[in-house]
């Protein structure tokens, strides 16, 4: 079971971010109706899966890392395998959608 982490700008590194594993990252803003809707799926998909790391990233206290993978709507959520972006879903997903996008990556 994995805990999704919290990344800023200071200690998210997309070069280190998935060697060896996947990493879903959830770009969120606390304004966001439907980020805060996605939030519990996030964590309960990550407490039922292993093999893959959960991460999350304000946009709004961190707008660098926004704007450096072009996000223009969120929630954006990307996958990440091994430091580069393999997928990527914006708006709310269910947890099948999710789980999906993991397992058509693995």
């Amino acid at each position: 079971m994995a805990d999704v982490k919290a990344y800023t700008s200071e200690d998210m590194k997309f070069e280190n971010l998935s060697k060896n594993h996947l990493t879903l990252v959830d770009f969120w803003a606390s304004w966001c109706g439907p980020c805060r809707m996605l939030g519990p799926i996030v964590e309960e998909l990550a407490a039922e899966t292993e093999g893959v790391a959960f991460a999350k990233v304000n946009v709004d206290e961190n707008p660098d890392i926004a704007i450096g993978l072009g996000i223009q709507a969120i929630p954006t959520l990307f996958l990440f395998k091994d430091g580069e972006a393999v997928d990527r879903a914006v708006g709310l997903q269910s947890k099948d959608a999710l789980r999906a996008m993991i397992d058509r990556n693995r």
